[in-house]
């Protein structure tokens, strides 16, 4: 479904990016399985952040917040464009 963003070339915040990357490792993965990264590398610590925010998540309660997730993304992408 992200890929359904990009290719309507809907812009969305690093925050919601964030979300939906969590969303989907902890569907795809489940709970955070590596240590946090280092404080200089800021990218992959705010990653990693976002995936440990969902640790009490079910893989199919993620999966189904990330599709809702989407196609919230989605719905104010078209409100925002009509």
């Amino acid at each position: 479904m992200l890929k359904k963003l990009k290719r309507y070339q809907i812009q969305t915040t690093n925050e919601n990016k964030l979300i939906l990357y969590g969303l989907f490792k902890q569907a795809t993965v489940g709970p955070v399985n590596t240590s946090r990264p280092g404080i200089f590398n800021l990218r992959d610590r705010a990653k990693w952040d976002a995936w440990k925010a969902f640790e009490g998540k079910s893989k199919e309660e993620a999966m189904a917040d990330y599709i809702i997730k989407v196609k919230q993304l989605l719905e104010e992408a078209a409100s925002s464009a009509a």
